[in-house]
């Protein structure tokens, strides 16, 4: 049941991250138009930052899951009961909404020039904040935070959360016993991998509007998300 929480969650999330962004590339590409109006602009920023935030905070909350089912096996139904679930993905929920809301409201107040060119296949903040003519402090400072709060507390939550699995696995003296219990991380693993290596591709990179960043983009807009529910299916 639990298991069943979180992935209808990551699964809706997936599922809104990818159609933000690809069905209005398809359009473009059918009428051979690479126009966006303001409003949708903003608006595809919007759920962008909120599906995109949701799947980091959902893969934190599910990389605990595993951390206190490995390692804490006989505390897992009083620390994981469903209540504490639900209360975990309803945060994640809104953390994700807060941000986007307080970020596109900030963009809202900003004025831009004439010639609005965003060199990319969707509408990417950090693209849209170079184009304004106006002061752009407040937002860049925001997006610092959330980076940190949405990128680097997460990443760190599942890294100490895998590092305590591998170390408690690592004790099982028996082999059979060291499979079963990676086994059951091993599709949690395998998603955040990709979400994290695409991620850092698109973000990392020196000039995301080159062929490569455009590249990763799509890896991390519409592969990566299109994956996971394979992952978990074989795992199931």
């Amino acid at each position: 049941i639990l298991q069943c929480i979180f992935l209808s969650n990551l699964s809706f999330a997936d599922i809104s991250f990818t159609s933000t962004t690809i069905p209005k590339m398809l359009v473009n590409i059918q009428t051979q138009s690479k126009s966006i109006s303001y409003a949708g602009c903003i608006t595809q920023m919007y759920f962008f930052m909120v599906f995109g935030g949701m799947d980091t905070c959902l893969l934190a909350v599910m990389a605990y899951d595993r951390f206190v089912a490995i390692c804490h096996p006989l505390y897992y139904p009083v620390i994981m009961n469903p209540h504490f679930c639900v209360l975990l993905v309803l945060m994640s929920w809104f953390i994700s909404l807060t941000y986007s809301l307080i970020q596109s409201l900030l963009m809202l107040r900003l004025s831009f020039c004439t010639k609005w060119v965003i060199s990319h296949f969707y509408c990417e903040l950090a693209q849209a904040l170079t184009l304004a003519c106006s002061d752009t402090l407040i937002n860049y400072i925001l997006l610092y935070m959330v980076i940190g709060i949405l990128g680097i507390v997460p990443f760190s939550g599942i890294l100490f959360s895998y590092i305590r699995i591998v170390s408690s696995i690592l004790r099982i003296p028996s082999a059979d016993g060291k499979y079963k219990a990676f086994s059951t991380c091993a599709s949690h693993l395998s998603v955040v991998s990709l979400f994290y290596v695409t991620g850092l591709g698109v973000y990392v990179s020196s000039d995301a509007s080159s062929w490569r960043g455009m590249i990763a983009s799509v890896m991390y807009t519409l592969v990566t998300p299109m994956l996971n529910p394979i992952i978990y299916s074989l795992r199931n």
